[in-house]
């Protein structure tokens, strides 16, 4: 006789199966990317489009790395934090601070010391960013688990007195960044002009994309991630602190938007208090548009984005404000939970 099938893993009082890191077949949400590309190509020159394609990839890859952060969080922890902006704002002010120390290496037409100075600018938001957001998780996050409205609100509070401590230390006046001389100017590339920093924040994106992939998905540290999403009661009956854990991914998280906040702000070459706040909008965009907790999602999502928001800006500017807001819901017509949603909480 034929042993039944063990049980699948059920999430935490919850009395279903979890597929939030079950591998996903191919499915339509996978061509949308490559429909929009080809939708626009025949409304303009092949240089404009390959110039709108690869500018709205790079202005994807920024918004990626601000929203990753933001998705990892509540798809790992099922915390809605209203606060990231603020993170995203603390990331671009270390980033002016940072490299006005390595103005010397900034201004060398040298890619090696460019790509050091940017590198060390990176590190010192992230360091900043991790270090602020586990006092965060500490002090304020802990308090208010399992209720997403308590969430809302007290992280609402944190990104106001977030932006007003940023205030005390750096002042109000707008701040210049310099971009590193040697990301300044374009590349021709088959006649189309091709910004230096967008290649740069292009690659970046991406090895974040895949280093989150491949550390949820390849390693003992994000299978125990992964079984404390699943059943967290199991994994702390073996012996693992999964609090631990978890207060460790808020920090990563809080550290991926200090990293989005440098390369938009050495991309803006300004930065204002509300650099971050002014992005928060886009970023529950985008992560709504790929589904709430889904990194492949927060990934396409940012592309879709930053793609249709630059198609739309050239071939009808005035319809350019709305096109995110206007994508989002479209996509959630289609699929209401987004295009790569988890399962349900």
């Amino acid at each position: 006789m034929i042993p039944p099938a063990p049980p699948s893993p059920v999430i935490a009082g919850q009395g279903r199966p979890s597929t939030a890191f079950a591998p996903r077949s191919l499915d339509l949400a996978y061509l949308v990317l490559p429909f929009l590309a080809l939708a626009a190509l025949p409304a303009m020159a092949f240089s404009t489009w390959l110039t709108l394609t690869v500018a709205g990839i790079a202005t994807g890859m920024m918004l990626f790395l601000m929203a990753s952060g933001l998705t990892l969080i509540f798809g790992l922890m099922d915390v809605l934090s209203f606060a990231h902006g603020a993170f995203v704002t603390l990331g671009a002010y270390v980033a002016v601070t940072t490299l006005a120390h390595l103005a010397p290496w900034v201004a060398a037409r040298n890619w090696p010391l460019d790509l050091a100075a940017l590198a060390l600018a990176i590190l010192a938001a992230a360091l900043v960013g991790a270090a602020i957001g586990w006092l965060f998780e500490r002090l304020v996050i802990r308090r208010v688990y399992g209720s997403h409205l308590q969430q809302i609100l007290i992280t609402t509070g944190g990104l106001i007195v977030g932006q007003q401590l940023i205030l005390v230390i750096w002042g109000a006046d707008q701040l210049q960044v310099a971009k590193p001389a040697a990301m300044q100017g374009s590349l021709l590339i088959g006649g189309s002009a091709i910004e230096k920093y967008r290649l740069v924040a292009l690659a970046l994106g991406l090895f974040v994309y895949l280093a989150m992939h491949l550390t949820l998905n390849r390693t003992r540290l994000g299978l125990l991630i992964r079984a404390g999403v699943e059943n967290r009661e199991m994994v702390e009956a073996l012996g693992f602190r999964i609090r631990r854990l978890f207060i460790a991914v808020f920090a990563a998280g809080c550290a991926l938007a200090g990293i989005g906040g440098v390369m938009w702000a050495v991309y803006q070459e300004v930065v204002t208090v509300a650099i971050g706040a002014d992005m928060t909008i886009l970023m529950f965009i985008t992560v709504i548009i790929g589904g709430l907790g889904s990194v492949n999602g927060c990934f396409i999502g940012a592309i879709l984005v930053g793609l249709a928001n630059n198609y739309v800006g050239f071939l009808a500017p005035r319809a350019g404000l709305g096109t995110s807001i206007a994508l989002m819901v479209l996509v959630l017509l289609w699929r209401p939970r987004g295009l790569f949603p988890l399962a349900a909480r």
